[in-house]
């Protein structure tokens, strides 16, 4: 007869209790999506506002059920896609090397300085004449925007991951006279892959917000443009299911991000922390 363990019992059951939470979280998040549902209902058909302007949420659906339907939005959602993926793929690659190269080099760092702080809170936005003007309405002009917000996004990051290498290894590598992309393999990269893929989660998001900006303002095909064409033409319920899948494509991005982020930096002790929480 063997008596139960005290500590076994605690640490079955925690993993319950997580579990627990989790779930509790989720039937949360649920509920507040059902509340906006409801809300989106009945205000409408109460009169409360103008359903010409904010048709009920069923319209709304029925809407998003009929464009799903049609070659013409897979066509579009892939364009969309397409615009993001690439932008995002330039800007963290040119972040990445930039910020490397910047940050390694004192005299680089302290030069460019005043040059980032005073490009980086320029609106992307306020570069669609030029865009336009340059690319027209292609896809290159929406292009120039997400890699412009995105690049940024990336290269901060990147700076004070590599500001934030012990300088001691630094020291040791110089000692060792490690050439420079060895440097930046063993010693630089370990310490600033953190800051990458927080500038990649901060990216993707607003990548995909100036992608549809993009389609919006200047035409470029994807669900932006196909969001304007249903604006002008007064078809609101489907202008507003174009809205939710935006959305919906929004949180997409952003639970990929997460994803990448607690697969890359699964060593590191926040994710840790957190799949064990």
């Amino acid at each position: 007869m063997t008596a139960a363990s005290p500590l076994g019992t605690t640490a079955a059951a925690s993993p319950r209790r997580r579990s627990r939470r989790r779930g509790g979280k989720a039937a949360l998040g649920l509920l507040g999506i059902l509340v906006v549902v409801v809300l989106l209902e009945l205000l409408p058909r109460l009169g409360v506002v103008d359903p010409r302007f904010l048709p009920p949420f069923s319209e709304m659906f029925a809407a998003l059920v009929e464009r799903v339907q049609t070659p013409e939005f897979w066509t579009a959602f892939r364009q969309t896609l397409t615009t993001w993926a690439i932008g995002l793929a330039i800007a963290m690659a040119g972040g990445i090397v930039v910020g490397i190269v910047v940050g390694s080099v004192p005299f680089l760092r302290e030069a460019t300085a005043s040059t980032i702080e005073f490009l980086r809170p320029i609106p992307s936005v306020a570069l669609i004449p030029l865009a336009v003007l340059l690319y027209g309405t292609g896809m290159q002009a929406t292009l120039l925007l997400v890699v412009y917000a995105s690049f940024w996004q990336v290269l901060v990051q990147v700076l004070y991951g590599v500001q934030d290498v012990d300088p001691v290894a630094r020291d040791t590598a110089r000692t060792y006279r490690f050439r420079a992309l060895t440097q930046a393999r063993t010693v630089i990269w370990p310490t600033a892959l953190p800051y990458v893929v927080t500038g990649f989660r901060l990216a993707s998001s607003v990548a995909l917000i100036l992608t549809v900006t993009g389609e919006l303002i200047i035409g470029t095909p994807g669900l932006g443009k196909l969001l304007a064409v249903a604006q002008q033409s007064g078809a609101v319920a489907s202008m507003y299911a174009l809205v939710i899948v935006t959305g919906l494509l929004g949180i997409a991005v952003n639970i990929f991000a997460r994803l990448v982020e607690r697969r890359v930096l699964r060593w590191h002790p926040s994710i840790r922390r957190e799949t064990s929480s």
